[in-house]
């Protein structure tokens, strides 16, 4: 499937809006983030293949942060046949985006999309997989416990969430060196550094990462029994944790 290049940065602003997820972001956005995110691909392929041990027969799939479905696609190949899911964005382009794509490759799961802003109570209910990908980092810090909480109580006994994040550094001597790596890795992918400088200011008062111990105190105290680090690259990190 061809998609745009990711070129919201490539001209200069005299001083770059906080970033929003915009029909010109949706437009390039699977671009973007497979520049922009290491290993994105096999995160995805992860994820996938956790969905599938962990999605129970006549029970939703949520995906919070859907944006334009990819994470959907992968894991409409791998879970059960009557398992539902729930697509969530703040993003009405994303959502139609991801409408566009989930009906091109014939989705072959029942869906439905949503527009909802995850800083507000969003319900969860009869689910066993709740997806949050590259997505809790985007929620204000004071509605992070809420939401994961009502995600909790929204998950059927053994149900599992699947969190995939930008982290800070446990000691913060090192953050600046992971930084470098990851703006070193978006060189190698063709990003300018103009255009690496006004994402980074653009993200600055949007994304705000936890350290990974942090995201894992926040499921523990929320009343996750199980919780493992599936994935870890410098300054990204993903987790499964399981209810009870």
């Amino acid at each position: 499937m061809h998609t745009e290049k990711d070129e919201v940065f490539k001209e200069h602003y005299a001083k770059p809006s906080d970033f929003k997820f915009t029909s010109n972001v949706a437009g390039v956005f699977d671009d973007m983030v497979n520049r922009s995110v290491p290993f994105y691909e096999e995160i995805q392929r992860m994820m996938a293949e956790l969905a599938a041990d962990h999605a129970r027969p006549d029970t939703y799939l949520y995906d919070l942060g859907c944006s334009t479905g990819t994470t959907m696609i992968l894991m409409d190949q791998t879970v059960p046949a009557n398992v539902r899911f729930k697509g969530i964005d703040d993003s009405a382009p994303m959502l139609e985006k991801c409408r566009t794509k989930l009906d091109r490759i014939g989705f072959s799961h029942p869906y439905e999309l949503a527009v909802a802003d995850l800083n507000s109570r969003v319900e969860v209910s009869n689910a066993s997989v709740v997806v949050l990908c590259l997505t809790l980092q985007f929620v204000r810090p004071i509605n992070r416990e809420r939401l994961i909480k009502s995600i909790f109580d929204g998950l059927e006994k053994d149900g599992v969430v699947i969190i995939v994040e930008k982290i800070l550094a446990e000691d913060s001597s090192f953050n600046r060196e992971f930084i470098n790596y990851y703006y070193e890795m978006k060189r190698r992918h063709h990003y300018s550094e103009m255009e690496i400088a006004q994402k980074r200011e653009a993200l600055e008062n949007v994304l705000i990462p936890y350290k990974l111990s942090e995201d894992i105190a926040l499921l523990r105290d929320a009343g996750f029994g199980h919780c493992e680090v599936f994935f870890k690259w410098y300054n990204f990190a993903g987790i499964i944790a399981k209810k009870l």
